[in-house]
């Protein structure tokens, strides 16, 4: 499992100019399965995305689709780790979460 970290090099007005070509590219790899929650960093400074994939190599090259990448507008690191915890009730705190920040989760199609 992986932690893709964007840092943005760019104002947020060039992000938020790009950012439905990001989202776009958020979609086409919830699609996939690559990727399984992702989110603005607080304060906005980046993004955060936990993804999935067969190496470290492929997550690299998934990032560096990324508009923000592709556009110099961000920076990103990945972080692997092997999951070896996971709360029981992950779904419902993560909702309460949500709630708690204000926004909505957009569920993607399986």
């Amino acid at each position: 499992m992986f932690i893709i970290e964007l840092t943005y090099t760019a104002p947020l007005a060039k992000i938020d100019a790009h950012m439905a070509d990001h989202v776009a590219f958020l979609n086409r790899y919830y699609t996939s399965g690559n990727f399984l929650i992702s989110g603005r960093q607080i304060p906005r400074v980046g993004g955060i995305i936990l993804a999935v994939a067969n190496s470290r190599e492929q997550v690299e090259a998934i990032a560096r689709e990324d508009p923000f990448i592709e556009r110099g507008l961000a920076d990103f690191r990945v972080i692997e780790f092997r999951p070896s915890q996971r709360s029981g009730d992950i779904e419902p705190r993560i909702a309460a979460d949500v709630r708690r920040m204000g926004t909505t989760p957009r569920p993607r199609a399986r």
